[in-house]
């Protein structure tokens, strides 16, 4: 029995470690305000709420860096300027222009149809928007969803999603009318559901898609044997991980100047030794003395 137990704490303390090796590689997204196109309005803002609630899903994956959507960008920008201005208190919290981050990936998209039904029993009460007692409730959401490179403007994928909500005798149904802003209600609802259920397949198709994306960055110090990258625990970088580093050589378009292709001529490998959140520190395994900064590294 103690030989189980041992071992089993011997296994605890390995997959972590494996797990952390391997690494979660994350690029910056940004979800931009989703277009409603499916006739219906009412109080509630159907895009609006699919783009609040896809980004909430896509922080809730781990597996990107999310960005604030437009609204809030702008916000921070005008705040950035104001701070600037000289009618602010200094200070290390003030707002400082040239520290956002920018979108590698953006995603947009049209919600093409909605439905909602309620039949089978007309009984029932009102509340703000829910619907008390009735029959049978159904509710359909269909959407188109792209991924965009923020770089060359390019669609680089895109996917209709849809999502579908049925339950007899639910207590709780939706209502177009007086519609407030009670976000727990509403996913409640077979509305609710069905939206979760169109976000849940959007953020698995931006997920498959985003790992076929490189993933790159950039030495920006070689001392004393030690390459320092610009990708921290910010963008999934861990301990143990291996990069191969190199020059970078595009080729262009010479009469539009679009970007054709990218090569990279390799100088050696480095292996992770210290994670920060937006730096790495690591240890040159192949290449010394041919790493230099501004090359770039990339996975193996």
């Amino acid at each position: 029995m103690k030989k189980i137990l041992i071992f089993l704490m011997c296994i605890s303390i390995m997959v972590p470690a494996l797990v952390s090796a391997e690494g979660n590689l994350r690029h910056s997204i940004m979800v931009s305000k989703f277009e409603n196109r499916s006739n219906w309005s009412g109080q509630w803002r159907l895009g609006d709420t699919f783009g609040a609630m896809l980004t909430d899903s896509l922080q809730q994956s781990k597996k990107f860096i999310v960005l604030g959507e437009k609204d809030m960008r702008r916000e921070a920008l005008a705040e950035q300027d104001f701070s600037a201005s000289g009618r602010t208190a200094g200070g290390k919290k003030k707002a400082q222009i040239g520290q956002m981050t920018p979108a590698q990936l953006l995603v947009k998209g049209e919600i093409t149809h909605f439905q909602h039904s309620t039949s089978g029993g007309s009984g029932g009460i009102r509340i703000k928007g829910l619907k008390l007692g009735g029959g049978k409730d159904k509710a359909e959401i269909n959407a188109v969803i792209y991924m965009v490179d923020s770089t060359t403007g390019q669609v680089i994928s895109s996917k209709k999603v849809i999502g579908k909500a049925s339950k007899r005798s639910l207590k709780v149904g939706f209502s177009d009318r007086d519609w407030g802003a009670d976000l727990g209600g509403f996913k409640k609802t077979n509305v609710g559901k069905a939206v979760e259920a169109a976000i849940d397949e959007a953020v698995e198709f931006l997920t498959g898609q985003a790992e076929e994306i490189p993933w790159e960055g950039s030495v920006i110090l070689v001392k004393k044997g030690k390459v320092y990258i610009n990708r921290g625990d910010r963008e999934g970088v861990s301990k143990g991980q291996s990069f191969v580093v190199g020059a970078i050589e595009e080729l262009r378009d010479p009469d539009t100047g679009e970007l054709l292709d990218v090569s990279m001529e390799k100088s050696g490998m480095i292996v992770v030794d210290t994670v920060k959140e937006k730096i790495s520190i690591a240890s040159i395994t192949d290449g010394e003395g041919k790493i230099e900064k501004g090359m770039t590294v990339m996975e193996p």
